[in-house]
């Protein structure tokens, strides 16, 4: 199943391209409640040069539809890796993997971060979503795929946020 999300920000790309590279954003976005139990966030390189960023949180099996925990038992384990490439034209562009430990669903995809028309910020997720449930993949993959939006619905509120501080 494929999956687009756009985020935007009224912030210019540079601005949230150092967000997203600053370790005490990925650790404070990561921390929210509604993204699960935060564990291990690194981050390494920065934007004109390229980086990475790396999170481990643990997910409550309640944003599994209840017909499907049986499948995934009773926590779900995300190892999230997004490599971020330099800048180019203005723009950034990276790679997006996403696993469930526990869960057979793996997430792959492609990152976009670009200028909007009226000088803020479009981050795209081109995400294919893949289960390995030969008789409920599609289920599984619409859940997953309702979980992701969600999370990134609450990571595009934490980024605003963020931005927003004095």
């Amino acid at each position: 199943m494929h999956l687009t999300v756009e985020l935007t920000y009224a912030a210019e790309v540079a601005a949230v391209a150092d967000l997203l590279a600053d370790p005490a954003f990925v650790r404070w976005r990561s921390s929210r409640p509604e993204l699960g139990t935060a564990g291990q966030v690194d981050v390494a390189g920065d934007p004109a040069q390229g980086f990475t960023v790396s999170l481990r949180r643990t997910l409550p099996t309640d944003l599994i539809p209840q017909h499907l925990r049986p499948l995934v038992g009773d926590r779900v384990e995300v190892r999230q890796t997004e490599a971020w490439e330099p800048w180019q034209a203005g723009r950034l562009t990276g790679t997006v993997v996403v696993e469930f430990t526990g869960a057979p669903v793996r997430l792959t995809g492609r990152l976009l971060l670009e200028a909007t028309e009226d000088g803020g910020t479009c981050h795209r997720y081109e995400l294919d979503v893949r289960s390995s449930v030969p008789l409920f993949a599609t289920a599984v993959e619409e859940a997953a795929a309702t979980a992701v939006r969600r999370a990134l619905d609450t990571e595009e509120q934490a980024a605003r946020e963020w931005l927003a501080r004095p």
